[in-house]
């Protein structure tokens, strides 16, 4: 849907309303039916059915003229006659956990959209056109509201989402948790996917969605948050940072203190202590032409060197207590 293409579906009201306007004209098409909290959608089906359906010829001129003049009523006609298609799309996506409500509103929107970018020139009547613009707005809003984590991304996604439940019916296995391997094959094959992504889909299907960490626990006395029983096993940011310091003063000091050497402990000391793949005796004695013995010496006296010079420069700083003697 363009920018220039405006919904409004009030939230949490006792209306459905949807609203699509067009650039290259001044009126708005839009629709407003009343949805009582009591009534709910018994009274909406029951008012969509007072209206009538469209002839062939009747639904061309109605379209000639939306199209060639802009004619909002035309326009209003054409979606009004097709409310009972929404409906009845809708109702194949009540498994989803969503409102009912929506979901139509959601259908009403793709309706919408069809009348505004339909042409009878083509030769097909509305409903045929309409039917996938009205599916394609209501998967959107059941991807988009069924779980805050982004999913069927693909066209292939959408499908292995939209026919899962449906395959499994077929193959009796609704409620068996994890598919067999010949299952997921089998749906894979079908669908065009990988069995990884049918084994992925069908648990986060099986979850139900995303639930609130805000439900309270402990039934009518509970008065804490299922957030609130959740342990945070990561470290906290006071220790991170502490930790973070106390390498950097200790990298500080190993710096300076290897200042004191010569470049041959150096490069003995970090070949051997610092490297991430050290060196052997034997490769450092092959570089300095001397024995291995030689060259632990050298890195026992190096080692020590660092030591002292470390623990002096730390007493300076205070990260240690200085040696009383």
């Amino acid at each position: 849907m363009s920018t220039k293409d405006q919904k409004t579906v009030p939230a949490k009201t006792d209306k459905m309303s949807v609203s699509v306007k067009d650039a290259s004209y001044s009126g708005n098409m839009s629709l407003s039916v009343t949805l009582s909290p009591e009534q709910g959608l018994n009274r909406y089906l029951s008012e969509v059915r007072k209206f009538p359906m469209l002839e062939k010829d009747e639904e061309f001129m109605l379209a000639k003229r939306w199209r060639e003049d802009g004619d909002t009523q035309a326009a209003e006609r054409m979606v009004t006659s097709h409310l009972r298609l929404v409906a009845k799309i809708a109702m194949g996506y009540r498994g989803y956990g969503l409102p009912i409500g929506e979901v139509i509103s959601e259908g009403n929107v793709g309706l919408m959209q069809a009348v505004k970018k339909f042409d009878p020139d083509k030769g097909f009547r509305l409903s045929t056109y309409a039917m996938w613009w009205i599916r394609a707005a209501i998967q959107e809003y059941v991807l988009r509201s069924w779980s805050l984590v982004k999913m069927g991304t693909t066209a292939a996604q959408k499908k292995l989402f939209f026919n899962l439940r449906r395959l499994k019916g077929e193959m009796k296995a609704i409620d068996d948790g994890d598919l067999t391997p010949d299952q997921v094959k089998k749906i894979a094959t079908r669908l065009n996917v990988k069995e990884t992504e049918v084994t992925s889909m069908n648990r986060r299907m099986l979850s139900g969605g995303d639930a609130s960490l805000n439900v309270t626990v402990g039934g009518e006395d509970g008065g804490s948050e299922w957030q609130d029983w959740l342990q945070d096993d990561t470290d906290n940011q006071e220790d991170v940072l502490a930790d973070s310091q106390e390498f950097d003063a200790r990298m500080d000091l190993l710096q300076d203190a290897m200042a004191n050497l010569n470049d041959r402990e150096r490069h003995i000391i970090a070949e051997r202590r610092l490297s991430d793949s050290p060196k052997t005796l034997e490769e450092l004695a092959q570089i300095y032409e001397v024995s291995r013995e030689r060259i632990r010496q050298i890195e026992a006296r190096a080692f020590e060197k660092l030591q002292e010079a470390m623990v002096a420069a730390a007493g300076k700083s205070g990260l240690i207590e200085a040696n009383p003697s």
